[in-house]
């Protein structure tokens, strides 16, 4: 694997507890993001370095940017049709694109807009920002937020066959790690190494309350 690893407790120490924070592994060039699919579309995804064959254009795909929250949200790879788990080394210059262009799931009258002004640029969007309940490695809720972005239209064409620098297969590795999480020994668990990610651009930061 090409992601960088790290002890789960060893990262704990130094992450934030709570607020609105992008918890990822990236550097200039690449930030890692994760998906689950079934076996077919995840095998040809690594094969060809790009999603194909099973995949589908015509609906709305959700990356995550944070490992715990995708291991949340498939149940280290046992939900059904999860269980093929994707690290995709994404050119980070087309994330940051993604957010610029990426409109709120839900109203919220902070947001400095009109419900009425917030329902079109939903209705035009093809980038959706969602900020959920972040979780610890057992699944329960914690104070941290963390993101998740949905593409369609043009970014999932985009993203499917341009912006993608490699697919990784680590369905393995998440299996190995859940067997730390079952027998309660997290001070062996390993985990990709994660830090908050934060723009040279006060605007994109504020738009994705992000201090």
């Amino acid at each position: 694997m090409k992601l960088k690893l790290k002890r789960y407790k060893e990262q704990l120490e130094n992450w934030p507890q709570r607020g609105f924070h992008i918890m990822a592994q990236y550097d200039d060039e690449k930030i890692v993001v994760y998906q689950s699919y079934r076996k077919q579309i995840g095998e040809f995804a690594v094969k060809n370095q790009f999603f194909g064959g099973g995949f589908s254009l015509e609906r709305m795909t959700w990356i995550k940017p944070n490992f715990l929250w995708m291991m949340y949200r498939n149940g280290w790879g046992r939900k059904e049709d999860q269980d093929y788990v994707l690290a995709i080394h994404l050119k980070k210059d087309v994330f940051r694109k993604y957010l610029e262009n990426a409109v709120y799931s839900s109203y919220n009258n902070k947001l400095g807009t009109s419900k009425e002004e917030w329902q079109d640029q939903i209705k035009e969007s093809s980038v959706r920002l969602q900020w959920d309940p972040d979780h610890d490695p057992f699944g329960n809720k914690l104070e941290r937020r963390a993101i998740q972005i949905g593409l369609r239209n043009e970014f999932i064409y985009s993203f499917a066959k341009n912006d993608i620098l490699l697919i990784e297969n680590i369905s393995d590795f998440v299996k190995d790690q859940y067997q730390f999480v079952l027998n309660d020994d997290l001070d062996n668990l390993i985990i990709p190494e994660e830090k908050p990610l934060l723009f040279d651009d006060e605007v994109l930061n504020r738009k994705l309350n992000l201090k």
